[in-house]
């Protein structure tokens, strides 16, 4: 509306200004006026554009006292574009800080992101934590009650410590007396070694027990004879202790048995002259292990084997020839572990026999007779070169 009352100001004063220079105008042009020496025609002329300049003039003044605007767009054009490129370069700045503050809000949320995902974690492990504490707080509870035990059990351990005390005394007692008695074995004189066989026989099968009992007292008997040969005092079988439900059970066993059984009776412990006799059964099934004849083994040794060594290799032929017929069946002697003897005589002339030999010999093991598991195994070797010749 101010802009519409302006407009009409100025249409109205500039139509009364062009008519005063109009009516001006035309009555120099017909008094013939001049000015400044001028013709009347260039003098209306003159006329004509001052009225121009005029009403030029009067619309910017009326312009400039109304409107602010008009008075900076006339006289402040200058300071005007110095503030609008102050207000550019702000600008340009404000955006840079915008972009930067963009930048530190991104950074910021991803901050804020890992932050959130730790304090997830965190909770997390918060919980585990307080689940552990909750197990802890269980254990110190369960421990407690340990401990309690753990006192009552000690006030009842500290009455048993007394006992075991009063037991150490009677064990150090009864160390003393078995230090006094192993001393007493070994400066005695040890006729049998523990499980050593004092004497065996074989029972057959299907007797009455009368009969096991007697056989039983012969294989007793003989035991005492051999007793009686290494200590140089007579015994009688009375003289050998064996405990009663083992010899009832033994008893029993060769009555129950199909098949022969083979009778040991081997010291319980070492025994020294003069001592109490003790003994043990130990009872195996009897049956034939080798018949005469039978081979037992055969080995092939080459002449570079053989050398010098002959005595060796006979002795580890013979240590052949004893596990093969162990493992068959032949009862070892518990001592010594051998199943069979040979005379030094025999042994010597195998020797000699094997340094006959030039090349490469078989070495083989028969039995000497029907030989049944409670042995002894008898051999007869033969040598023979190893083509057969």
């Amino acid at each position: 509306m101010y802009g519409i009352t302006l407009i009409f100001v100025l249409a109205v004063v500039g139509g009364v200004i062009a008519f005063i220079g109009d009516r001006l105008g035309t009555r120099i042009g017909k008094k013939k006026l001049s000015i400044f020496g001028l013709r009347p025609r260039h003098t209306a002329v003159i006329v004509t554009i001052f009225t121009g300049i005029c009403i030029t003039t009067v619309t910017f003044g009326i312009m400039a006292a109304v409107s602010e605007n008009v008075r900076t767009a006339l006289f402040g054009m200058d300071r005007l574009n110095a503030m609008i490129a102050d207000t550019r370069a702000a600008l340009d700045f404000t955006s840079g800080e915008l972009e930067r503050a963009k930048s530190a809000q991104e950074q910021a949320s991803g901050e804020l992101k890992k932050s959130e995902e730790e304090i997830a974690r965190l909770s997390g492990e918060q919980e585990d934590l307080r689940a552990e504490s909750d197990r802890l707080s269980a254990g110190n509870r369960a421990l407690m009650m340990e401990k309690e035990g753990l006192i009552s059990l000690n006030a009842k351990l500290s009455g048993e410590n007394e006992t075991l005390l009063a037991d150490i005394h009677t064990l150090g007692v009864r160390a003393n007396t078995l230090r006094e008695n192993i001393l007493s074995l070994r400066e005695g004189n040890i006729i049998y070694q523990a499980g050593e066989i004092i004497a065996s026989g074989i029972i057959p099968a299907s007797l009455s027990h009368d009969e096991i009992e007697r056989g039983l007292a012969g294989i007793a008997q003989l035991g005492t004879r051999n007793i009686s040969a290494r200590d140089g005092e007579n015994h009688t079988d009375q003289d050998i202790w064996i405990y009663g439900p083992e010899y009832d059970a033994a008893v029993r066993a060769i009555e129950e048995s199909p098949v022969d059984m083979i009778v040991r009776i081997v010291a319980a412990g070492n025994l020294v002259r003069g001592d109490e006799i003790r003994a043990s059964i130990e009872l195996y099934p009897n049956r034939v292990i080798y018949r005469n004849g039978e081979l037992i083994i055969a080995r092939v040794y080459t002449a570079e084997a053989l050398g010098n060594a002959a005595e060796q290799s006979v002795m580890a032929f013979l240590r052949e020839v004893n596990a093969a017929a162990s493992a068959k069946g032949i009862l070892p002697d518990p001592l010594r572990g051998t199943v069979g003897v040979i005379e030094g005589a025999e042994f010597y002339s195998l020797v000699q026999e094997l340094r006959t030999h030039a090349g490469a010999v078989v070495i083989s093991a028969y039995a000497d007779g029907d030989t049944d598991a409670m042995g002894p195994l008898r051999l007869k070797f033969k040598i023979e070169s190893e083509g057969g010749t």
